[in-house]
């Protein structure tokens, strides 16, 4: 006895959703988190909505408050530096992917505190250091330098974190 698979690909396709379903869905997505108006575009032309249609609910969140670029733009900083331990140029990228303006990336970016910044670049840098075993002290440096580049901080910042490491403070 052979089974045989039936097709379920057409019954399983998205079906489109009205303005008015959409708007539900798009306010509950925007109050779970912040979000970029990139991400709500995506969202809305994902329940096959039209250009215009989008750009209207777009701008029925933005006057209703369920979306902001400038408070997206600072969440996402704190939570990549908080949480994430990312340096600014990683956190500028990401933003930029968002596609947020550049007066939003500015503003986002002045949650960062200097001096936390610094702590927090000296603690990676000590922590890496720490666990990385080889015995030339060339390679070493290499190895932390090239891991803290990949986590967004600036060279300078990071070759200055090293000296300071290697001085020994």
């Amino acid at each position: 006895m052979s089974f045989q698979r039936k097709d379920y690909s057409n019954e399983q396709q998205k079906k489109s959703l009205s303005p008015s379903e959409a708007k539900v869905k798009i306010a509950a997505f925007c109050a779970y988190q912040e979000r970029s108006q990139q991400e709500v575009r995506d969202k809305l032309y994902s329940y096959g909505l039209f250009s215009e249609e989008v750009e209207d609910l777009i701008s029925l969140m933005i006057t209703e408050n369920f979306l902001n670029e400038e408070r997206f733009a600072q969440s996402y900083v704190r939570g990549k530096f908080n949480l994430k331990k990312w340096g600014k140029i990683k956190i500028e990228q990401g933003l930029k992917q968002h596609r947020i303006t550049v007066n939003c990336i500015k503003s986002g970016m002045r949650e960062i505190e200097q001096d936390q910044y610094w702590e927090t670049l000296l603690g990676l840098a000590q922590k890496k250091w720490e666990t990385t075993h080889d015995t030339d002290l060339f390679k070493k440096k290499v190895k932390v330098h090239r891991y803290l580049l990949s986590r967004g901080f600036e060279n300078d910042l990071v070759q200055a974190a090293l000296e300071e490491i290697r001085s020994g403070k």
